[in-house]
């Protein structure tokens, strides 16, 4: 019999929970451990390396991974999901999924999936006030509802820092609190910089997932180190979203996804969303789980 794809329900602890509808975010501790870190850092230099060497006007094929920015300091990798199976164990990961599918306050699909190496920008002058790319994915109302009393959104992201974070490293900054308020976005970057207590800036230690709502504003933080930012990222919509990362799914790959993963990968063209909420006080889901739980194509 095919097994069931288990994820943990509720994903967040009562307190992860709380900040996450306080803030629009949540930094999850040891979703991912020093080896996976390591191994998916490994997998991600190899895809780099191979969009590198294809001849000059080469036209990526299904389902292969490309360069959306290919610069010195910042290469951006998108489409992910079938190049690598340790990309697909990650965007696959039940815990990620999990931590989506309860702030979406659903069934989740996959929507897009990439990776960011990133160093200090060639410009940077010391001491000179950062400013940042912010920016949100979807707006408030039409991205967000409140059940249970609590924030829910369609369209989230879990980023992981496959390096460590320190306050100089880049970590991913963002407007606290934007996730809820609708007003233009223009209008509340101004009055983070007015108030830049109001930009809260991730510092987590490598294996750590950022989780937020899109219609949370926020970017890209500053490199002030000699450090390599190295992030890896699942986006996640309702299952009747579309997929929009650019690469459409093989013939090929499509046909080994496993029946339990169908919905992750292919949604569904209808309302069927198969709805997940909790209560704040609800209890973390105490399973652990790792990479080897998702899905490993050809493994």
């Amino acid at each position: 019999m095919e097994p069931s794809f288990e994820r943990p329900f509720p994903a967040l602890t009562p307190a992860q929970r709380y900040h996450f509808d306080v803030n629009g975010y949540v930094v999850a501790p040891d979703v991912l451990s020093g080896e996976e870190c390591d191994a998916l850092k490994e997998a991600m230099q190899r895809t780099k390396r191979d969009i590198r060497s294809r001849a000059p006007g080469y036209e990526p094929r299904l389902d292969e991974a490309t360069f959306r920015m290919d610069h010195p300091h910042h290469v951006f990798i998108s489409d992910l999901r079938a190049a690598d199976p340790l990309f697909t164990a990650y965007v696959t990961h039940p815990r990620l999924v999990g931590m989506a599918e309860e702030v979406m306050g659903g069934e989740a699909r996959i929507v897009e999936f990439n990776a960011h190496i990133n160093s200090r920008h060639p410009n940077y002058v010391p001491g000179e006030p950062a400013k940042f790319d912010f920016h949100n994915g979807i707006d408030v109302p039409y991205g967000s509802h409140v059940k249970h009393g609590l924030f829910h959104c369609c369209f989230v992201k879990t980023l992981s820092n496959l390096t460590d974070l320190g306050p100089d490293d880049g970590g991913t900054v963002v407007v606290a609190g934007s996730h809820k308020i609708d007003l233009p976005v223009e209008d509340m970057v101004a009055r983070a910089y007015e108030d830049r207590s109001l930009i809260h800036q991730v510092i987590a230690p490598a294996g750590s997932t950022l989780l937020f709502a899109e219609t949370l504003i926020h970017g890209t933080g500053q490199i002030r180190s000699d450090k390599e930012r190295v992030i890896i990222i699942g986006g996640y919509g309702g299952t009747m979203f579309p997929y929009w990362g650019g690469r459409e799914m093989s013939p090929e790959f499509a046909a080994d996804i496993p029946p339990r993963f169908k919905t992750l990968f292919d949604g569904k063209a209808h309302w069927t969303r198969g709805p997940r909420y909790r209560n704040l006080t609800d209890p973390v889901d105490p399973r652990h789980f790792t990479l080897a739980d998702g899905w490993h194509p050809n493994a």
